[in-house]
């Protein structure tokens, strides 16, 4: 209250000011995919804007529903990448385009694709200090050991092209950009997952067995979607320049276990096969679910104050919806 009896409301004011300070315009790639959209509404629930990247009607639409500004070009189209982080204060890629030439995936095309995209928001950022989250995978580390934020990608591995882009990000931080990486672990789940998990859910339906490789003590480190986008908003707003983050929720569950529930829940038997034939049985996943893949997000909740809070991996897939046809 002032002298007068009247209400102050310079405090009031002054708190609004401060906050607008804090608030962000983002450009969000990917922003209707699985994680992408989550990270859209964690986004805009702390009350930043969000500009979302739109190449259909459709996701249009889907972006224009929750509250975000919709964006229309595709990662392809760097004339759209540029235009969207100029109109921003910050930008969060989570876009992977699948390209397929002659009706078959093309990993290498794709790998190149986000390596440009990645490039040109890198020059649009150059010198403005402003933040770039980008997203990588714990799987692109090397296999064995619970793996940390301070480890480089395998360079070695199959799928190197795409995660050699970990080393251009963390250039840019030279260049005035505060780049930051999130890397997701193999198993992001929530309903609508459309990606590991359910493809080894239709696999034990086609084949009528839930198998796992070895003796399935190999692991996948796994987090709920929800948490993983708080991860992304919390490197926006906080990540030093250069930063690695790791939005792990489980450090590593054991595939076996996967298997047992998948198993249990669809009514078939699960059974060990050896290790070589796992690519034969599960397709391109079996390089992945044979793989190692345990990791740590004890660096990222310390320096980002971050905690997981949500459902655990095999939590989400006893709860039924995984099953659902």
């Amino acid at each position: 209250m002032n002298y007068a009896g009247e209400p102050d409301h310079t405090t009031e004011i002054y708190i609004l000011h401060l906050l607008e300070e804090f608030l962000m315009k983002v450009f969000v790639t990917g922003a209707t995919g699985f994680v992408g959209s989550a990270v859209v509404r964690e986004l805009l629930a702390a009350g930043h804007q969000v500009l979302g990247l739109a190449r259909s009607d459709t996701a249009a639409a889907s972006l224009a529903t929750v509250g975000a500004e919709v964006h229309r070009g595709s990662l392809d189209d760097l004339e759209s990448l540029r235009n969207g982080a100029n109109e921003s204060d910050g930008v969060i890629h989570t876009a992977f385009d699948t390209a397929f030439d002659h009706d078959l995936f093309d990993f290498a095309k794709s790998a190149a694709i986000e390596r440009q995209a990645i490039e040109t928001f890198g020059a649009t950022l150059a010198g403005s200090g402003r933040p770039f989250v980008v997203t990588s995978a714990t799987g692109s580390l090397p296999s064995g050991g619970i793996r940390t934020e301070e480890e480089d990608a395998d360079t070695t591995s199959s799928v190197a092209a795409r995660f050699a882009m970990e080393d251009v990000v963390r250039e840019m931080a030279s260049r005035g950009v505060r780049t930051s990486i999130v890397r997701l672990p193999p198993s992001v789940h929530d309903e609508d997952d459309h990606g590991f998990v359910p493809t080894l859910i239709a696999t034990a339906r086609a084949k009528g067995v839930s198998a796992y490789p070895g003796d399935g003590s190999n692991r996948w480190a796994s987090v709920h979607r929800l948490d993983a986008a708080h991860v992304y908003r919390l490197a926006l707003e906080n990540a030093e320049a250069g930063s690695r983050f790791h939005a792990i929720a489980d450090e590593g569950v054991p595939v076996r276990e996967i298997a047992e529930i998948i198993g249990r829940h669809l009514s078939i038997p699960v059974a060990s096969l050896p290790v070589e034939q796992a690519v034969e049985h599960f397709g391109w996943i079996g390089t992945f679910f044979a793989k190692d893949c345990a990791a740590s997000s004890t660096l990222t909740q310390q320096r980002l104050g971050w905690h997981p809070v949500r459902s655990s991996l095999l939590e989400d897939l006893d709860q039924g919806h995984y099953f659902k046809q």
